[in-house]
């Protein structure tokens, strides 16, 4: 990591806006490597100093990892005028002036669709996974409103294998899907998995086929899958596994 001003990293973790990092220098002992700083440009190597506030050493954190699971009714938005979002329901610790500029979503889910969601700080790993080519999969259960017999659900998986073509939507037009694989559970669920996100896309590709999506649960994003023990609503950070398998997915 390249060096960075000690204002910056503090207010990064939590202890306060710019203008209060300076307050905080000059009342408190903060300290690198065992000498007291009061500037509050004094540059600092997170890899290899040790910076301590009042004789707490810091742990310094790269990036920010958090996985939720999405409940129905919030929107995959910063803000909203009419209806609560994601990001209300994160707790105070996350409402530092830094991660309220830089945490972010990777991907959203429709305000009636639940599961898997992903903030982060990496905006690096954002414009990978977000990027037309990543080709990342992402996967989902599904429960239908009518049952598809054997025959028809044969029929659908072959369609959707082929790459299916979606009708329009809002202000979307038709369009081409990649192909996807289906695994059916029985006549009204299974789990779809799709390597793009168009808008609305996994309601758009059923619609195709004459059914429609009435509960829809996002289980997975690349190597990453929901913590079955996160309930709705709920959240957490990324274990060090979790974050290294998703950022280098090629290395097992």
């Amino acid at each position: 990591m390249s060096l960075q001003r000690i204002d910056k990293i503090l207010s990064h973790e939590g202890f306060g806006t710019r203008k209060g990092i300076k307050k905080l220098l000059r009342v408190s002992e903060v300290t690198v490597n065992g000498t007291k700083v009061t500037d509050t440009g004094f540059l600092v190597n997170p890899d290899r100093d040790v910076i301590s506030v009042d004789g707490e050493e810091l742990c310094i954190r790269k990036n920010h990892y958090i996985m939720m699971n999405k409940k129905k009714g919030y929107v995959s938005a910063n803000k909203d005028g009419q209806h609560p979002t994601v990001f209300d329901l994160l707790d105070e610790s996350y409402r530092t002036p830094y991660l309220q500029e830089n945490l972010h979503l990777v991907g959203r889910l429709d305000m009636d669709t639940e599961g898997l969601l992903l903030f982060t700080t990496d905006g690096a790993l954002t414009h990978r996974m977000t990027s037309p080519k990543s080709h990342s999969p992402k996967s989902y259960f599904v429960r239908l409103a009518k049952e598809e017999n054997a025959d028809s659900r044969k029929r659908i998986a072959e369609i959707f294998e082929r790459g299916v073509r979606i009708p329009p939507e809002d202000n979307e037009p038709e369009a081409d899907c990649k192909p996807a694989k289906i695994n059916w559970l029985d006549e009204k669920e299974n789990v779809l998995t799709i390597t793009e996100g168009k808008y609305h896309q996994v309601k758009r590709m059923f619609r195709a086929v004459e059914n429609e999506v009435v509960y829809l649960k996002r289980l997975t994003i690349g190597p990453l899958r929901l913590d079955e023990n996160l309930q709705l609503g709920e959240y957490r950070e990324l274990t060090e596994e979790e974050v290294d398998r998703f950022l280098n997915p090629c290395s097992d």
